[in-house]
């Protein structure tokens, strides 16, 4: 059985550059963001519970109406709650089918902004923190979405505070522009390669 890493971190702090390293390396990484929307589409249970929740107009052509989603999700934490209710578990069971297809995989990795909030820390068997100061997550996605400071800012507040996730990581890597990635994501591969054999024997 392959030993699951769960990436998780901040927006903006860069889980998406070290899950493609990963990759690089021939380890195979659920995306579950890219996931849960394909789930939102094709699953016809979600498609009817979030009909329900928001309206025939949550789907226009048979695509997901991703403003709607958004501003519904963002709107509060209750009605964050209720859509991640719908979906989540769905993801769960589709990255346990994943993990299946790849048990002769070591390693495998799952990257999630709510890894940790989302309840998926039993799905996986060791987390990794992302790091990135503020300041630094802020300037990458104003840059990046050509978004606001103050729209990031209220995206922020909608997760979990990021001092909070490094305390219950088991590994942090550390993003802030000036420590060397390749390096550290391959200590991480080293110390979790060299446990293997007592992970697996869980």
């Amino acid at each position: 059985m392959a030993i699951r890493i769960g990436l998780t971190g901040g927006i903006g702090s860069g889980k998406s550059v070290v899950s493609r390293l990963l990759e690089v390396m021939g380890i195979p990484v659920y995306i579950s963001d890219i996931e849960a929307r394909r789930l939102m589409v094709s699953d016809e249970g979600i498609r009817r519970k979030l009909t329900l929740l928001l309206g025939e107009e949550v789907y226009i052509g048979g695509n997901l109406n991703k403003p709607l989603l958004a501003s519904y999700l963002f709107g509060s934490a209750e009605h964050a709650a209720q859509v991640n209710a719908i979906v989540h578990p769905r993801v769960k069971d589709d990255f346990r089918l994943w993990c299946s297809a790849r048990s002769e995989r070591p390693l495998v990795g799952m990257e999630s902004a709510i890894l940790l909030e989302a309840g998926f820390r039993e799905e996986i068997d060791k987390v990794v923190m992302v790091y990135a100061p503020l300041d630094v997550r802020i300037q990458r996605i104003v840059s990046r979405d050509a978004s606001s400071r103050e729209l990031i800012e209220q995206r922020i507040r909608h997760q979990m505070d990021d001092e909070e996730k490094r305390k219950m990581a088991d590994y942090v890597i550390v993003n802030d522009g000036n420590s060397p990635l390749i390096s550290q994501v391959l200590t991480l591969i080293s110390s979790l390669s060299e446990n293997i054999d007592y992970l697996c024997g869980r």
